[in-house]
């Protein structure tokens, strides 16, 4: 399986910023770190122009850390669930201060800063620091479940996700990197979730799903909720006005006064300053200080 995919890989990876050499050589573990904060939960080509937008402002930790926790949730705009850019904020804070300002390719180091799982952290000690370990998102899990299990999704995450791409890893360290990046481009733009591309996959002829007719086998994975009427799209209407503030506080009461339904209005002006993505004091809001 590695051969036919990493071959496949080279001739059809998508073109995008952080696989370019020039992109490693100017902002290194930095560049890849927050590369994938935006990826998580977020399409490629809404990741491009923020991820540009923000190593232009800030190309290294320090330079992020040198600011407020506010530029970094103004900066993130509407790339949803922005909490990423508070732990980013306090990841670099924690990088400056514990490792120099340089981002460390260690997993275990990587897993102690603030906001970084399992796959952040392995993903930047592989593709920033060409070291070898299994890397696992969903898109490998799927060609993974399909291509040896044929089933047509993946269970929830676990350790036995990173036990069977292990199994699957070439012994060289730059090989190792370019076949976790074939499988997550592999499930990405072929092996999809819906849609998935049979004819042009380099594994389909021992792909354990296909040669069993594409079965629906189930789908045990927590279904997204709802955004339009959720509190998640309150959330985003609250931090929006407080962006767009040209005064750094806002009246509360001038926070969505037309929200169609004002308690969830309240719980999210409430969530988000459980959070630390606002601030509330004598009847104003802002974003963190």
């Amino acid at each position: 399986m590695p051969g036919a995919v990493m071959a496949w890989y080279r001739e059809n990876a998508r073109d995008l910023p952080w696989r370019r050499p020039e992109f490693a050589d100017r902002y290194g573990g930095w560049g890849v770190l927050v590369s994938e904060f935006m990826l998580q939960q977020t399409p490629v080509t809404r990741v491009i122009p923020h991820l540009e937008a923000w190593l232009a402002r800030w190309p290294t930790p320090t330079s992020l850390a040198a600011d407020a926790p506010a530029d970094a949730v103004r900066q993130w705009a509407n790339l949803g669930y922005p909490r990423r850019a508070l732990w980013l904020h306090r990841a670099a804070l924690e990088i400056r201060d514990r490792h120099g300002g340089v981002v460390p390719r260690d997993v275990d180091a990587l897993l102690a800063l603030t906001g970084i799982g399992d796959y952040t952290a392995r993903a930047v000690a592989v593709f920033a620091y060409g070291e070898r370990h299994p890397v696992v998102d969903t898109n490998t899990r799927r060609v993974i479940v399909r291509a040896i299990d044929g089933r047509s999704q993946p269970d929830p995450p676990s350790r036995r996700d990173l036990d069977a791409m292990e199994s699957l890893l070439p012994a060289g360290d730059a090989e190792s990197a370019l076949f976790n990046a074939a499988m997550m481009e592999l499930g990405a733009t072929v092996c999809t979730a819906r849609s998935p591309l049979c004819d042009a996959c380099p594994i389909a002829h021992i792909c354990a799903w296909r040669l069993a007719g594409r079965p629906d086998t189930g789908d045990t994975r927590r279904k997204q909720a709802r955004y339009e009427g959720s509190d998640r799209q309150a959330r985003g209407a609250v931090l929006k006005t407080l962006r767009a503030a040209t005064s750094r506080s806002v009246p509360i009461e001038a926070v969505l006064p037309d929200w169609p339904d004002p308690l969830q209005r309240d719980r999210a002006i409430d969530s988000l300053v459980a959070d630390g993505l606002a601030e509330a004091s004598g009847g104003f809001l802002r974003l963190p200080a």
